[in-house]
């Protein structure tokens, strides 16, 4: 009897693993169907908006002596409406879209006043257009930095032949594959091994619907992912800023920023009272090296620019390095405008040492909770696995 229900448990077990398999085949292509779709009707209402400000400006000439002015106003008033997703570069991102891939044969509903876009047929505009363009907008964005027209058609086609990913697209844009192949001797076999996709190139379903554009086209939260070290790591480090006293005020985390094309994400960003300045924290899992420092100026160049309000100080670095058996904490002052404000910073902040040697104690502590036996009470884990912000409401400020 004890045999027979043993057989009969293995064959539960492997039956219960092939219908498990299918049906996460299923989410996982309709992730992906739902993620195209977007996309394409993103797509596809960038085309038209960057047609409208076109149709704009051509028909007039004080209207194209609106030009600039006319994109700056569109983006502060659709940003106020829609929030992210519509900044300057965005909507002369559009424009040049339509420009540089124009449908002769979709035109304006027609109407008295040409200038005027009917809004009855927008949506039905839409789908025919989303049918036009099948990559995704962040594919787009990549080959309108290719200034060559013979180039970037034939970037299209080879990305639209080969169901290349917005990743492997932008490998062989860097890899100057079009150069290469116009080069070959050998042009079939050329494509065929430049078609071909590394491990890096794929994207998972989960990545198509977190894409940046994606989620600001939609008006959604930009939540992120970190490792389950960097995650405790900067929970910890968040708590241990606050509670040194009342000068750290929690901005951010994760706070993401767009230089150019490229997107990053910064790890945390406080305001110091004391100092009125913006502290952008970014923690390595790793060894220091130069790329860390020429990645935080790049931070504090766009915070200088974009984060820091009239009357405040310019923002200060602080780069977190954590090793296995060791840890660095650098400040990055090397912007300020003079050394007695840097000497002042110094002053002001956390010393160097003293948040190194809290990276280490931090470490130790994980690293014995992952050592514990697995038999702990159900309330241990979760305290183990749960790191919950303990920030005040008095820590989260608004910076006037």
């Amino acid at each position: 009897m004890t045999k027979k229900l043993e057989v009969r448990t293995g064959e539960l077990d492997a039956q219960y693993e092939s219908i498990f398999g299918d049906v996460a085949e299923i989410i996982e292509a309709a992730r992906r169907s739902a993620a195209r779709s977007v996309n394409s009707i993103m797509t596809a209402a960038y085309w038209l908006i960057g047609r409208r400000v076109v149709e704009f400006e051509q028909s007039g000439k004080k209207r194209a002596e609106y030009g600039e002015k006319l994109i700056e106003r569109l983006a502060c008033d659709l940003s106020d409406r829609y929030g992210r997703g519509f900044s300057v570069r965005n909507v002369w991102q559009m424009k040049a879209f339509y420009l540089a891939w124009p449908i002769p044969q979709i035109t304006s509903a027609e109407s008295k006043d040409p200038t005027i876009l009917q809004t009855v047929s927008a949506e039905s505009s839409l789908a025919g257009i989303a049918s036009r363009f099948p990559l995704p907008w962040s594919a787009y964005v990549r080959l309108l930095s290719v200034k060559d027209e013979n180039a970037r058609a034939f970037y299209e086609a080879e990305a639209l032949r080969g169901g290349w990913s917005v990743r492997q697209l932008d490998r062989q844009i860097n890899s100057q594959f079009y150069e290469r192949t116009a080069l070959s001797k050998n042009k079939t076999a050329m494509l065929k091994k430049g078609g071909r996709a590394l491990p890096l190139d794929v994207v998972t379903p989960e990545e198509e619907i977190k894409d940046p554009y994606v989620l600001e086209f939609l008006g959604l939260k930009d939540e992120y992912s970190e490792t389950d070290l960097e995650e405790a790591l900067i929970r910890h480090l968040e708590t241990f800023l606050l509670e040194l006293g009342g000068d750290f005020c929690f901005i951010g985390r994760q706070k993401r920023l767009r230089i150019g094309d490229e997107w990053y994400r910064v790890d945390l960003v406080f305001f110091h009272r004391k100092l009125r300045c913006l502290v952008i924290i970014d923690l390595k899992i790793g060894k220091f090296t130069h790329a860390d420092a020429g990645q935080m100026h790049l931070y504090l160049n766009y915070a200088r620019a974009h984060w820091v309000h009239e009357g405040e100080n310019p923002p200060v670095g602080l780069i977190l390095c954590a090793r296995k058996d060791e840890a660095v904490a650098r400040y990055a002052l090397e912007g300020l405008p003079n050394k007695v404000m840097a000497a002042e910073y110094r002053t002001a902040l956390p010393d160097e040492k003293t948040l190194a040697a809290e990276i280490r104690r931090t470490q130790e502590i994980l690293r014995k909770r992952e050592a514990l036996p697995l038999t702990l009470p159900d309330k241990t884990r979760k305290k183990k696995v749960v790191g919950k912000k303990r920030t005040s409401a008095s820590a989260r400020v608004k910076r006037k």
